[in-house]
């Protein structure tokens, strides 16, 4: 969660400003938390909230997403029409978009997996109280299951791999894709470039700057990345940089928001033990 809440930040500012370079300062000023990070925080908070690993998790997850919303009713870069619709509706359905907020939100999913076919299941039922679409589902899958694989230790080429057979290619480097790349809010045209960023990547603070120099949907783009990005590299304890931008993210939420995450990670720990 808290990977996926440090490049929701430090990517904010650069949505509709792509800078298309590895250069640039952390957290510049005017960064902030997201709609990304809030929906991250709900699904997590709906977790820790309820034992409930089914269906009947969906309604406490709907309840957490609409209570945390509500609170936050304009954050920095707004939240989507039909997410915003939703948040509002008396009666809230799933919209069948394959937007990239299903991804976005789901780490914490990850985290709490006992098993790839959890992390799995999990990953839908977060999903499809909103994204019910089949990208919109799978685009939640493969980071899910991502992050629950690399905490339990598999490497790099092992993930390219079986998200290779079962979700993405993933053939184009971040240089053959940074020159045309643009805004682009669905799973299917966010998801594959934040696994490069990744897969690139030699340091956490580098697959942050690899997915912000992409360019596009920034923020989304960059939580995706930085979410499982934390989970390969916190596996052996967070370096220095690590630490400072968590502190530096946590001091950035409100205290409501920040007990939740602070709570989780407690949780969830440095460890692949599930809650």
């Amino acid at each position: 969660m808290i990977g996926a809440i440090i490049g929701d930040i430090a990517g904010s500012i650069y949505e509709f400003k792509n800078i298309k370079t590895k250069d640039f300062p952390l957290f510049s000023p005017g960064c902030m938390f997201t709609d990304d990070s809030l929906m991250t925080i709900a699904v997590g908070s709906a977790l820790m909230k309820t034992n409930a690993r089914d269906q009947s998790l969906a309604p406490v997850i709907i309840g957490e997403m609409r209570r945390v919303g509500r609170a936050y009713p304009h954050p920095m870069g707004s939240y989507g029409g039909g997410f915003a619709a939703w948040l509002q509706s008396p009666t809230p359905e799933p919209y069948n978009s394959w937007g990239n907020g299903s991804a976005m939100r789901v780490s914490a999913c990850g985290e709490a997996a006992e098993s790839l076919e959890e992390a799995l299941s999990l990953a839908k039922i977060s999903a499809e109280v909103t994204h019910n679409h089949p990208e919109g589902i799978k685009g939640a899958q493969a980071v899910a299951a991502a992050i629950f694989l690399l905490r339990r230790g598999m490497g790099r080429d092992e993930l390219r791999a079986y998200i290779e057979q079962h979700f993405y290619p993933l053939r184009r480097t971040l240089d053959q894709i940074r020159p045309t790349y643009a805004f682009d809010g669905s799973c299917q045209g966010t998801v594959p470039q934040a696994f490069q960023a990744f897969l690139e990547s030699t340091s956490f603070e580098d697959a942050l700057r690899g997915a912000v120099s992409l360019g596009g949907d920034t923020d989304t783009l960059t939580a995706i990345a930085c979410s499982i990005a934390w989970a390969y590299y916190a596996r052996r304890g967070p370096d220095e940089i690590m630490l400072a931008l968590s502190t530096l993210a946590l001091e950035m939420l409100p205290a409501d928001l920040r007990a939740i995450v602070s709570g989780w990670e407690s949780r969830v720990s440095l460890s692949p033990k599930a809650l």
